[in-house]
């Protein structure tokens, strides 16, 4: 009886945490805003736009350039930064995949050759100051397992600022954190932000 009543305990507890993750996956693939629609264009830096993307979790297929190049899944934030790179710097990385936190590789010390990405990448904190241009990558959350990128696109003193794509529904294509010198390092005040990369 006792072996009964805790299979049954089990069977409901799977039954609520499958039901959960399909409630998540529904609204994060539907598009909440309707201010706003999926493939709209938003913001620019350097004349490559930034698309609302609708529900974080939405994917609007493969986006290739001319020449075959991955830039990655259509209206991600991953998207935009390649495009960016590719558009912007004519970069293309050796590793065309990845989630947003995977541009960051925890073997590589600050200032040295990222070769996954072709990019020298800078840890956060870090003896060299972002710049506009530069890759912000961030690790993942509770709500975001996968991370999040970024291209700072503002510096100075005391802030640096960033435009992405796919920061959700109703967020803003800009975000500002602030901007600390200790020292001889630079750190960006988020507990999130790994680090960035850079042209060589």
């Amino acid at each position: 009886m006792q072996m009964k009543k805790r299979i049954k305990i089990v069977v409901i507890l799977v039954s609520l945490v499958a039901l959960s993750y399909g409630v998540f996956k529904f609204v994060t693939n539907i598009n909440p805003n309707p201010k706003h629609f999926v493939g709209e264009k938003l913001d620019s830096l350097h004349g490559v736009y930034v698309f609302y993307n609708g529900g974080i979790g939405n994917v609007e297929g493969r986006n290739l350039a001319a020449d075959g190049y991955n830039l990655g899944l259509r209206y991600q934030c991953v998207e935009f930064v390649k495009r960016y790179y590719y558009q912007h710097f004519n970069h293309k990385m050796p590793d065309t995949y990845g989630n947003a936190k995977d541009f960051f590789d925890t073997n590589v010390l600050d200032g040295k050759l990222n070769t996954k990405r072709d990019l020298i990448q800078f840890t956060n904190p870090s003896i060299t100051q972002p710049q506009i241009g530069d890759l912000l990558i961030m690790a993942g959350n509770g709500g975001n397992p996968y991370g999040h990128v970024a291209i700072i696109s503002e510096v100075n003193s005391s802030s640096i600022e960033i435009i992405q794509q796919n920061p959700g529904p109703y967020a803003d294509s800009r975000a500002t954190f602030s901007l600390s010198k200790n020292n001889i390092t630079f750190l960006i005040e988020s507990d999130r932000i790994l680090g960035w990369l850079r042209m060589k």
